[in-house]
This record gives C-alpha cells, sequence and structure tokens, in this order.
C-alpha cells in the first residue's frame, strides 16, 4: 500500500507538471503564431473599458492564462503605457478569457492526447517553416495538457475510496467556505488556476466529488489566481500596485456574492447539466464561464467606483508618465504637413522635457537612495525611447514631401534632436546603475566628490534646460549659451577626473568608489555633448 501512495503521488506530480508544460507550450504557440504582438493589443485596444475587456479575453486566450495577462497589464501600468481604470476592463476580460482552458478540458479528449502531441512533434521537427513550427508548438501543448490530465486523473481515481476525502468533500457541502480556501491556497501554491481547476475537472470526471463540493473550491481558485499579479506589483509603482489590488477585490467580491447564493447557483449548473447532457468536467468549465462572465457585467458599470476604493486603499502620489505622443495626428501628414512639422516640435519639446525630468530625478536619486526617484527616472526613460520611435516615424512619413529649404532644415533639425534626446534618457539610466551599484556594494563617495558630482548635475541639468528651450524659441541667444555651458561641462570633467586622481593616490577614497565617480561625472559629459548638438541645430538653422 505504501508503494501504491507513492506511485500515485508521482503519478499526480507527473501529470500537473506535463499539463502545466501543455499549458506553457500551447500559449507560446498560440501567441508565437499570432505575431507575438500582445503589448500592442493592450497598448492599442483599451481607450475604453469595453475594448479592455475584449483585449482581455483576447489576449488571455492567446497565453492561455489570466495571470499572465494581469501580470502584462500591471507591467503596463507600472511602465505609464496604460491608465488604470484602462487596466480594470483588462484584468476583467482576462478572467473571462481563462475560463476557455476549462472548455477545453471539457471536452475529455484524452484518448486522443497522444496522436495529438505527436502530430505537434512532427510539426516542430520536420517543417522547417516558422509558422508551422509554432503551430506545432500550440498543438503539442493541446495534446500534452490531456495527457497530463489523464495521468492526473489516474492518480486521483482512487481517492473516492478514500474515507478522509470524502469527509472532506461532505464537509466542503455544507460549509462552502472550507472550499474557498481550499481552493485559494492551493491555487496560490500552483501559481495556476487552469491547473487547479484542471484538477478540480479530473475528481468530477472520477466521481471523487460532487458538484455541491466542487463549486466552492472553484470560486476560491479564482481568488487564489490573482496572488501573481500582487507578486508582480510589489516594488512597481503606485498605479500598478492598485492595478494588482483591483484584481484581488474583483474576484473577492465576485466570489463572495455567489458564496451567499451558493444553493441557488448549484442548482442552476445542475439544471444545465441536465438540459445540455454536460459530462462533470463540462459542467464546472460552464460554472467557471458563466460566473466571470456575470462577475464582469455585475462590476462593469462600477470600474470608477474600484478605481477609486483601490486609491483610498493605496494612498500616494503616482505621477503618470505619458508614454503616448499627443501632438502627432496622422492626418496632418496629408492634409497639412506643414502644421505636420509643429505638431512633431511640438512632442520633441515635450520629449525634450521629460530629458529634463529624469535627470532631475536621477540627481535626487543620488542624493537620497530613494527608490521612487530612479523608478520615476526609469519610466521617463523609457517614455523616452517609445516617443523617440512614436516621433521617428512619423517624420520619416513627412519626409517625403516637398518642403521649403526652410522646413527642410527644421525637419532635418528635429530628425537629429529627437536621436539626441534619446541618448540623453541611455546616459542617465547608466548613471541609475552607477547608483544601484553604488547601493548594492555600499561604495561610499568622499563628500568632496559628492559636492563635485552635485555641482556638475545641476550644470548639466540647467544645460539640456536650455538647449530644449532654444530649439522651442529657435533661440540663437540661448543656444550660444548652451554652447558655453557645454564649454564649461568638459574644463568641469577634466578638472573633477584630476581631483579624483589625487583623492585616490591619497588613498582618501578607494577604488570602486573612484570608478564609479568617474563612470557619472563621464556619463554626464555626453550629456552636455547631446545638448550642445541640440543647440547647433538652432545655430545652423538661424545662421
Amino acid at each position: 500500500m505504501e508503494i501504491n501512495v507513492q506511485a500515485l503521488i508521482l503519478e499526480f506530480i507527473a501529470g500537473l507538471g506535463i499539463f502545466l508544460l501543455g499549458i506553457k507550450y500551447m500559449g507560446d504557440g498560440l501567441q508565437k503564431s499570432a505575431g507575438d504582438r500582445l503589448r500592442d493589443i493592450l497598448d492599442k485596444f483599451t481607450t475604453n473599458p469595453f475594448l479592455g475587456v475584449l483585449a482581455g479575453i483576447i489576449v488571455t486566450i492567446l497565453i492561455q492564462s489570466s495571470s499572465g495577462t494581469t501580470v502584462l497589464t500591471v507591467g503596463l501600468v507600472n511602465a505609464g503605457f496604460m491608465t488604470l481604470r484602462q487596466s480594470i476592463g483588462v484584468i476583467m476580460g482576462a478572467n473571462i478569457g481563462t475560463t476557455v482552458t476549462a472548455f477545453i478540458i471539457g471536452f475529455d479528449l484524452g484518448a486522443y492526447a497522444l496522436p495529438i502531441m505527436g502530430i505537434g512533434a512532427l510539426l516542430i521537427f520536420f517543417i522547417k517553416n516558422v509558422k508551422i513550427t509554432n503551430i506545432g508548438i500550440a498543438v503539442f501543448g493541446f495534446g500534452s495538457l490531456f495527457f497530463g490530465l489523464e495521468l492526473m486523473s489516474g492518480a486521483l481515481k482512487p481517492l473516492r475510496e478514500v474515507e478522509a476525502f470524502q469527509d472532506l468533500t461532505v464537509n466542503m457541502s455544507s460549509n462552502p467556505i472550507l472550499g474557498v480556501i481550499i481552493g485559494t491556497v492551493f491555487t496560490v501554491i500552483v501559481q495556476s488556476s487552469s491547473a487547479t481547476i484542471g484538477i478540480l475537472q479530473s475528481l468530477m470526471m472520477e466521481g471523487a466529488i460532487e458538484l455541491k463540493a466542487a463549486l466552492p473550491v472553484l470560486f476560491g481558485d479564482n481568488i487564489g489566481t490573482t496572488i501573481t499579479a500582487v507578486l508582480a506589483s510589489i516594488g512597481a509603482t503606485v498605479a500598478a500596485k492598485r492595478a494588482a489590488l483591483t484584481h484581488v477585490i474583483f474576484n473577492v467580491l465576485g466570489a463572495t456574492v455567489v458564496i451567499i447564493f451558493i444553493g441557488l447557483y448549484t442548482n442552476f449548473i445542475a439544471y444545465l447539466q441536465g438540459v445540455f447532457d454536460l459530462n462533470p468536467a463540462m459542467s464546472i468549465a460552464y460554472a467557471h464561464g458563466i460566473f466571470n462572465v456575470l462577475n464582469t457585467i455585475i462590476q462593469f458599470p462600477f470600474i470608477g467606483f474600484l478605481a477609486l476604493i483601490v486609491t483610498k486603499l493605496i494612498p500616494g502620489e503616482d505621477v503618470e508618465i505619458e508614454y503616448k505622443p499627443k501632438h502627432l495626428d496622422p492626418i496632418f501628414i496629408t492634409q497639412s504637413p506643414i502644421v505636420a512639422l509643429d505638431q512633431a516640435k511640438a512632442e520633441v519639446i515635450r520629449m525634450g522635457e521629460y530629458a529634463t525630468k529624469g535627470l532631475e530625478e536621477t540627481s535626487l536619486y543620488l542624493n537620497r537612495n530613494d527608490k521612487k526617484n530612479s523608478e520615476m527616472a526609469q519610466q521617463i526613460e523609457g517614455a523616452l525611447n517609445n516617443l523617440d520611435r512614436e516621433i521617428t516615424a512619423y517624420l520619416i512619413e513627412l519626409s517625403s514631401t516637398n518642403f521649403s529649404e526652410s522646413e527642410r532644415n527644421k525637419h532635418s533639425a528635429l530628425m537629429n534632436s529627437v536621436r539626441d534626446i534619446e541618448r540623453i534618457g541611455d546616459h542617465f539610466e547608466n548613471i541609475i546603475e552607477l547608483v544601484n551599484y553604488k547601493q548594492s556594494n555600499k561604495v561610499d563617495i568622499t563628500e568632496q566628490g559628492m559636492i563635485d558630482l552635485n555641482e556638475m548635475f545641476d550644470l548639466t541639468i540647467s544645460t539640456v534646460t536650455e538647449a530644449i528651450s532654444a530649439l522651442d524659441n529657435m533661440d540663437r541667444e540661448a543656444a550660444l549659451n548652451v554652447v558655453q555651458k557645454e564649454n564649461e561641462i568638459d574644463k568641469m570633467e577634466r578638472t573633477y577626473r584630476k581631483k579624483h586622481i589625487i583623492r585616490l593616490n591619497e588613498g582618501a577614497c578607494s577604488g570602486t568608489a573612484g570608478i564609479v565617480f568617474a563612470d557619472i561625472i563621464s556619463n554626464l559629459e555626453r550629456i552636455g555633448d547631446h545638448a550642445v548638438n541640440i543647440a547647433d541645430e538652432v545655430l545652423e538653422e538661424r545662421h
């Protein structure tokens, strides 16, 4: 008996592993077949909550994981690509999309699992076309999912004869809260609601658990799946934490309401089971799907209220960085290219102001060691990268326009300035990494070294600010000031490097501190170079 128990445990673990692998492969294959544009789907189709729900459904079907979609959403909120209100719609849609896996399982294709895996393997290893290979990965994952279920079902079958398990299911039937807790805890451990629901479907198929006991566990699975997003939000921005909390509140509220009416809901699912002649696994799929659709319908009108609640529960200011361009209307490219050029310039100036803000946050991080400053600077650097792509693409579309010489020069100046501003972001990101290294390795820069760094930082920020202002107003005098300031930055860099070598020789600072110091002033000097490049564009155009 001891050997049989061990064998059953090993068979269950193996089945669970193959099942999880199947979900991953199926999701990966579908995702790659779709062109791996999930981020774009979430970015472009979340202009209102209803579209957000649809985007959440589509993406979750493609990656076969509501947790994965929610984590992706939290990441987009953290990066500034999506607002909190937009994210709530996506999270609701993710809960609906994840029910597709349960319906797939409900078809009970276990007898065909190995042939399906074989077809998938043939497509992967013998067809050299990338698209076909991706389809093969999805097919192999599809078969693995059912093969894993078959193994788990075989391991779970003897449970219906175990008295302790029978007592547990009786207790869950009379005390739904116990079932919710079991479902929540198990999903938190496995980190996949699809897996725990698959196990529940296997138990139903083997007759080891009745519908009345299974449904509370199902609702617990929905609560447990929120832990992944919560973990992903640790260390993220306030808005990202609020998005993760929204997922928790949404699922907990839904589970609470349905548990209050558990008897009515159980009878309703049993009625559907009889009317549509559903197998036990499909009954769970219907229960899962209907619950999430109803939960979304009920809570959808209260998206604003949900946002208000999480804002109160997680207080704090969260400065939103707009990643998306505000001025680049494509209609002007064909209708009025000169206006389009002005629009592009307005966006470049906005980008430059972000670069200045990023430098200021980096300076604060150096002095305060506060992660909020580094997070903000990193957000801004991400915004600069995105604006660089968007503005450059817009200007390239404009390049075929028959501009006058003056307009052509302006177009060229904007193209070059965008590149310089983006590079400023790269350099302050380098400085953030140096400060991170300084903190993690307990590197101390001398008091005089910090004074020198702050003086150079202040001058660099002032130089970049004036360069952006010169570009905005096409101010020749301001551009000349930038050139003068950049010369001062160069002199500072040489002077401070010599002073730093003297401190090293005197043993006043360590070699590691010296490297950090030298690399920071080097990055600041290069930022000055990019600022003067922007000023040169003004001087050349006004020449």
